[in-house]
Order: structure tokens, then sequence, then C-alpha cells
């Protein structure tokens, strides 16, 4: 487990990577420590996938987490506000308001 924690930490150095990404995600949450290990086991997915799979490495890019699902996000967001006691409806709004509230 500590090759994978070195390897870990030299993962993270690289710039616009997932495993980069991922620590920053988690270091604010949880610690450095905490984080560090838990790119090593992400890593050490990625190493039994590639094997089992026989492909090579794709890096998922350091926006992964950006471009999650907005569905997903709505979800979560609405599960948090109803566990603080409010009551929401989600309604689409135009793409054209969208920009222009984004704008402002």
């Amino acid at each position: 487990m500590t090759a994978m924690v070195q390897a870990g930490w030299s993962a993270v150095k690289k710039k616009d990577s997932y495993y980069r990404a991922q620590f920053q995600r988690l270091k604010a949450r949880d610690g450095a420590k905490k984080a560090i290990c838990a790119v090593a086991a992400s890593m050490l997915s990625a190493i039994h996938h590639m094997l089992k799979k026989e492909v090579a490495h794709a890096d998922l890019g350091a926006d992964h987490f950006d471009r999650r699902s907005t569905d997903f996000e709505a979800k979560r967001l609405v599960k948090q506000l109803t566990k603080l006691g409010f009551e929401v409806t989600l309604q689409p709004i135009e793409k054209s308001r969208v920009k222009s509230m984004v704008g402002s």
C-alpha cells in the first residue's frame, strides 16, 4: 500500500488530471492523508480494470466532476433542501434566460 500512496502523490502533481481533481475535492473535506489514500485506491481500481480488460489508461480529465449529469445534481440539491425543511418544485428555464442570468 505504501507504494500506491507514493504513486498517488506523484499522480496528484500532474496538472489537468482526474487524480488531481479528485485529490483537491476530497482534501477540502477529509484532509490530505485520507484524500491521498482515496486516490491510491482509485489508481488501484484503474490498474485492476486495465489488466482485466487489457486496455490502456484513459484519464477522465480534471473537469470530470464538473461534467456530472444535471439531473443527478438537481436531485441531490432537492434532497438537501428537503432535509432543511423546504418544499421544492423544479421547472426548467429557457437557455437564453440561463445565459443572461450567468452573465449578470
